[in-house]
């Protein structure tokens, strides 16, 4: 596996040729990215290349939800006690916020529409 870089970061998972959706972090994503604890950010690195990058769209029980009732954010993807709120344009996912449970429902309602 050869390592590509995300977020400045080496990643020695899936090789960047093969992988289906780009990534892109809003720069409030990025920043709350580097707020979270030491421990977490790896977590949530791993998370969002290995949930992200083939089927974002692939909605499940627990892991990535469809929001209803708004347009933007699109889906959410919980990992741990983090949600990740992103939306998704042809082969691009753009991550737009990294919250913790407690400040997801306050985050929603001041930046959903």
């Amino acid at each position: 596996m050869y390592p590509f870089i995300v977020d400045n970061i080496p990643y020695y998972g899936y090789s960047i040729d093969i992988m289906k959706y780009s990534i892109i972090l809003s720069p409030d994503a990025r920043e709350s990215l580097q707020k979270l604890k030491g421990n977490l950010r790896p977590l949530i690195r791993n998370g969002i290349i290995e949930y992200l990058s083939f089927e974002p769209e692939k909605v499940s029980k627990s892991r990535i939800k469809r929001l209803k009732g708004i347009d933007k954010p699109q889906y959410r993807l919980r990992i741990d006690d983090v949600r990740i709120y992103y939306d998704i344009s042809e082969k691009t996912v753009e991550i737009l916020a990294i919250v913790t449970k407690e400040k997801a429902k306050e985050w929603l309602e001041r930046h959903g529409n």
